[in-house]
């Protein structure tokens, strides 16, 4: 891979961390064969829960020592830090997570804690970025038209460092094509927690049998980059590149039957982070009901703010609405027996990660379960 000088002094550099992060990303651009570096807008950093990276984890953050090169925001933390007592977590993992949050502030990261970092610092078609969550990775590709790979959290805080990343897969024009035609039937999250299984890697061009909102392609990005390895989708009349590849000529259909089903005790929504719409939505689904099981919704936090007044209508309702994290990363969720979600992404990772049962279900038949 092809450096500059300035890039050679950086991998030479007297600052450990500078160095480090110049390693790093000198070893992701042989691996995957980059002819080059190029400059990014900005970085999302993953593996921010304590209880994703455990204490070496920790202890290898702690050890940075550097300021950012270009703004970078940051993934859910493994609890709400102003309600983590509500939520169930103790004392020690409280410590242990604020001790991670201390060191990215250090770093100079906006203290964002949410997967949606497109609600707050929306970039620009044809922005290269190095971003390290799964779904927003899928969405900044597939509905904004930036370029990102699926980076690793160290990755990304390397790129946030040096302000640069590889330059090889989609950040490329023509590595962005479509591989595989789908029509997707019924709900988009379901349909694309199956489709994810059957392309793994592929790039799909998606036709839908109805007119779907930008929420829709949310959950389903976020349940394509669960369940396969998918980077981006292109959606005809959506995705601002569908226009610019021919159609595959490989065609297949999903639909959305899944059969996932328990009796929940605790309903979450938010998995990415819920959008001021879908609270507005989760509101008036409602409709004036109270909640008559644990409904737990998730969101970002300065999200929260914007819809202050519809937080506090669902709070008045017995909705609790966290900031910060997620049912996912955090183990407040490991008590439960069954969760119900409305996300392909919660329905996979769950399982695995909190060894719960999971029911699924639209987010209108979320909200019936929760007041039923």
């Amino acid at each position: 891979m092809y450096l500059t000088k300035d890039e050679e002094r950086l991998l030479e550099s007297d600052n450990d961390t500078i160095r480090k992060c110049m390693e790093i990303l000198v070893a992701e651009g042989e691996a995957n064969e980059a002819e080059r570096l190029v400059e990014v807008k900005s970085a999302h950093i993953s593996g921010v829960s304590y209880d994703n990276i455990g204490e070496a984890g920790l202890e290898w953050l702690e050890s940075l020592d550097a300021k950012l090169k270009v703004p970078a925001t940051l993934n859910p933390a493994g609890m709400d830090v102003e309600r983590w007592r509500e939520m169930g977590i103790d004392e020690e993992f409280h410590e242990k997570q604020m001790r991670v949050l201390r060191v990215f502030e250090r770093l100079g990261v906006r203290m964002t804690l949410t997967c949606t970092p497109y609600y707050l610092l929306r970039p620009e078609f044809g922005d290269h970025l190095a971003w390290a969550e799964s779904s927003a990775i899928v969405y900044a590709n597939s509905i904004i038209g930036a370029r990102t790979e699926r980076e690793s959290g160290p990755s990304a805080i390397a790129a946030a460092i040096i302000g640069k990343i590889p330059y090889y897969g989609v950040h490329i024009k023509e590595n962005r094509a479509p591989t595989i035609f789908v029509r997707l039937k019924g709900d988009l999250a379901a349909a694309g927690y199956k489709a994810g299984r059957e392309l793994r890697d592929q790039i799909p061009y998606f036709v839908f049998d109805r007119s779907v909102t930008e929420e829709e392609l949310k959950l389903l990005g976020a349940a394509l980059a669960a369940t396969g390895n998918t980077v981006m989708f292109h959606a005809e009349n959506y995705t601002p590149e569908w226009k610019d590849f021919e159609k595959p000529a490989e065609k297949i259909e999903v639909d959305d039957r899944l059969e996932r089903a328990c009796e929940p005790d605790l309903i979450t929504i938010g998995c990415p982070h819920a959008s001021v719409r879908e609270l507005e939505t989760i509101l008036k689904l409602m409709g004036g009901r109270k909640a008559k099981k644990e409904f737990w919704v998730f969101t970002a936090r300065d999200v929260a703010r914007k819809a202050e007044k519809i937080v506090q209508k669902l709070e008045e309702l017995g909705v609790k609405v966290f900031s910060d994290t997620c049912m996912v990363v955090s183990p407040a969720t490991s008590k439960f027996r069954c969760i119900m979600v409305n996300s392909g992404k919660a329905l996979y990772y769950l399982p695995n990660k909190r060894d719960v049962d999971v029911a699924f279900g639209d987010l209108r038949k979320c909200v019936e379960t929760a007041v039923s």
